[in-house]
């Protein structure tokens, strides 16, 4: 088993706070497209706030996410840390699946969903029930990403309920 000296260390985990943080800004970011989505009855706006949400959950949003998996990983196998020795990991590893349902997959279909009952019809002609259904989903996915964030974060910084038995 390969262990990586201090400034290998220094180097990977800067690369994984970088993925993080990147990941971070762009669920904010779609937080800020869909409150502007929603608020407006300006189809074109509306048409736009989907098109950029999507355009993120297909490039941003992936290679964050792969760049935070894969560095995460490296840094559990290469130090001390170990994948399942200490309980904040194994709940990171978990939210990380919850942030992969909720990220790579989940902001990609509910955009395009939206995206495809826009531009089929218009905002006006469109099944406003479908569109209600999509905008919540969407809404609910990314307060539920934000919050895997953060307690990832939180759980980085104060490393809770020690190493296990």
């Amino acid at each position: 088993m390969k262990v990586l000296n201090m400034t290998q260390k220094k180097w990977l985990l800067s690369l994984h706070i970088l993925f993080s943080a990147i990941m971070l800004g762009t669920s904010v970011t779609f937080l800020i497209l869909s409150i502007a989505a929603v608020s407006t009855n300006d189809s074109g706006l509306i048409l736009s706030c989907y098109k950029a949400m999507h355009v993120l959950s297909t490039t941003s949003v992936r290679a964050s996410f792969i760049g935070t998996i894969v560095t995460g990983l490296l840094l559990s196998v290469w130090t001390h840390w170990g994948l399942v020795k200490y309980y904040w990991i194994i709940a990171k590893e978990f939210l990380s699946l919850i942030a992969l349902i909720l990220g790579p997959i989940g902001m990609y279909i509910w955009t395009l969903q939206g995206i495809s009952l826009i531009t089929d019809v218009g905002v006006e002609g469109a099944n406003q029930g479908a569109m209600v259904v999509n905008t919540v989903s969407l809404f609910i996915g990314i307060a539920l990403q934000l919050i895997s964030l953060v307690a990832m974060f939180l759980l980085s910084v104060f490393k809770p309920w020690g190493k296990r038995k």
